[in-house]
Formats: C-alpha cells, sequence, structure tokens
C-alpha cells in the first residue's frame, strides 16, 4: 500500500486509473464535486473504488463541512449549516450546542455512509482570532479552545454514530493565519503562550481517529518549513506536546503554500512524517509520479489507518437524517 491518498478525474474510474490504482494500491480516495451526480452514481463510484482495491473499510473521504465547504450540495442532498453557527449558540447554551452540532454531523455521517464514503474532513479545530483570514472564517467554532475543542468532541461523536470517521483539521492551528495557503504561505510569529492556546483544542482530541495538518509556518518552532514538512512540527509538537496518537494526513499538497512539484511535495511530507500525503485533483501523470516516488506506507502508518477505519459500524434508518436535521434546526433557534 502507498502512503497516498488520491482523486479522481470524474465521476467514475477511468480505465487508465482502474489499472494503476490496482497497481498503486493508495491508503485512500478523496471525492469533489466533478465526481458527484447523484445518489446511484455516487453509491456505484464507491462501490468501484471498493472494488478495486479489495477493502469493504476503504478510507473514501470528502469535504462535507457545512456551509460553503459542502461537495455534496442541494437539491440533491440536504443543505448543512457551517461550524461558526454551532458557536454562535454555545454563547447563550453551551449544552444545547454540543447537542445540535453532534445531531448534525450525525445527519452528514448518515448521508455519506448511505452513498459509501466513509470519512469527512471535519472538525475543523482552529481557534478563531481577530486577524484570522477568510478562509478559514465561519467554519471554525469560535475563539475559545474549550468551546472548539468540546464542539469539535460532538463532531466526532456524531460522525462516528453515523456510520463515518473524523478529521481534526488543520494541525497544529491555521487560527492564526492571515493569508489563504491555497494562495500563499502564511506564517505565524506568536509565541508559546498564544500557541498553546491553539494547541489546546488538539490535545483535548489527541484520540481522533484521523488528523490533517495545515500549510503554516510556525516561526517559535521552525521558522524554514511549514507544518506540514517540519519533521520538528510533526513529531515534536503534534505527535509528543499534543499526544496526537491518530492516521496524520497532510492537507492538499497541491496549494500554493508549498514550493515544488507535487510529487515531490509527497515524498517530502511523508519522510518529514506524515502517515499519508493527500493528492487531490486527480491528474494522471501526477498520480503516477507520486506512487513513483513514495515507499509502502509504515507499518504504523498502517495500523493507525486500520484503527481509525475499525471506528466505523454499520448504520441504517437513513431516514433519520431529516429528523436529525430537525432537532438541530429546533436547537438553533435558541440563538436567532
Amino acid at each position: 500500500m502507498k502512503p497516498v491518498i488520491f482523486g479522481l478525474s470524474g465521476d467514475r474510474v477511468t480505465d487508465d486509473e482502474r489499472a494503476f490504482f490496482r497497481d498503486a494500491d493508495p491508503a485512500g480516495y478523496i471525492l469533489f464535486k466533478r465526481n458527484i451526480v447523484d445518489r446511484a452514481q455516487l453509491r456505484a463510484l464507491t462501490d468501484d473504488l471498493r472494488a478495486i482495491a479489495g477493502r469493504d473499510d476503504l478510507a473514501i473521504l470528502i469535504d462535507q463541512e457545512g456551509g460553503r465547504v459542502s461537495r455534496m450540495q442541494p437539491p440533491e442532498w440536504p443543505a448543512f449549516p457551517p461550524g461558526g453557527v454551532f458557536g454562535a449558540l454555545y454563547d447563550i447554551a453551551p449544552m444545547s450546542a454540543i447537542e445540535a452540532a453532534r445531531a448534525n454531523a450525525e445527519a452528514i455521517g448518515l448521508m455519506l455512509a448511505e452513498v459509501g464514503i466513509t470519512v469527512d474532513c471535519l472538525p475543523l479545530l482552529d481557534v478563531r482570532v481577530p486577524e484570522t483570514h477568510d478562509a478559514i472564517g465561519d467554519r471554525a467554532f469560535g475563539s475559545d479552545p474549550m468551546r472548539v475543542a468540546a464542539l469539535g468532541r460532538a463532531v466526532i461523536d456524531g460522525l462516528r454514530a453515523g456510520g463515518g470517521v473524523g478529521i481534526v483539521k488543520h494541525m497544529p492551528g491555521q487560527g492564526r493565519a492571515v493569508v489563504d495557503s491555497h494562495l500563499e504561505l502564511p506564517t505565524v510569529t506568536a509565541g508559546e503562550d498564544d500557541l498553546a492556546q491553539d494547541l489546546a483544542p488538539f490535545a483535548a482530541l489527541k484520540d481522533a481517529p484521523m488528523g490533517m495538518t495545515g500549510h503554516i509556518v510556525f516561526t517559535a518552532w521552525d521558522k524554514d518549513r511549514c507544518a506540514t514538512m517540519s519533521p520538528i512540527v510533526l513529531d515534536e509538537i503534534i505527535r509528543k506536546r499534543i499526544g496526537f496518537t491518530g492516521l496524520l494526513m497532510s492537507d492538499d499538497l497541491d496549494m500554493k503554500a508549498l514550493k515544488g512539484d507535487v510529487p515531490q511535495r509527497a515524498a517530502d511530507c511523508v519522510a518529514a512524517g506524515c502517515d499519508v500525503a493527500l493528492n487531490c485533483w486527480g491528474r494522471f501523470d501526477e498520480m503516477v509520479a507520486i506512487a513513483n516516488l513514495l515507499p509502502e506506507i509504515t507499518p504504523d502508518a498502517r495500523t493507525r489507518l486500520d484503527a481509525a477505519m475499525a471506528t466505523i459500524k454499520p448504520v441504517a434508518h437513513f431516514e433519520r437524517i431529516a429528523e436529525l436535521a430537525a432537532k438541530r434546526d429546533a436547537l438553533l433557534a435558541l440563538a436567532a
């Protein structure tokens, strides 16, 4: 198995992709709007990916946060709110906010499970500050670390109840980024006291099944390399100081925050300590080059991947999606 999660070019697996995926055996796949038509097509696609891999517990990821980051959209699927609305409810009714976040995440998990998607790139544990860039913005739960942790835990639990796996992101914290890492490299110059606040939600959820890095330079820890490429940040901060024990993947390696070609980025992040590289765009030549550069997945990374996927439980009763959404909406109405 290669330590990489690949994207696909379209709404079905091409003949070239099929042959390549069988040979490369990636750790999983990630889906985007270009891969999605409707329920029947999406379920057929995820079934095909499982058949190619020969693994029923295949990691098939999607960014289905709610709000502006939603790959599955109306009218085929219901809309979901962004994380910030649960933070707003927390201001007046913390327990109601936690229950609303949990119900919302369970509804998302059921919606994904119905079409064979097993992993959601959620929750964000980034702590918002006044200068937080809009790339995070209302996706974040708020500015209090313990609030972020409590709502993040509710999302992890809700996704699990809905038959899915969550990913905490963006480790070790992207709230202080003042530029968008999709476009340029953020540099954070905060000191240890401020950074301790950013680490706190991740430490509280250190037992989460999966985590995702952020492409950010933290001058207090490694002024020369962003977190994704820094053995110091990945080992000393994420693994040891936070104590994170789950599968650690990079954020999308095609972002302009990173330098060099994408295959080399994949090799570098794995060499630095990421368990898995994330390559989202389904460019065939690029995927082949990545597979050629990467070693086999390490035994420790494979153990973490298997442990994360083993948390999935079979679910049914997909009609509960509407019931859970109604419960969420009734609770959110308290803050209206």
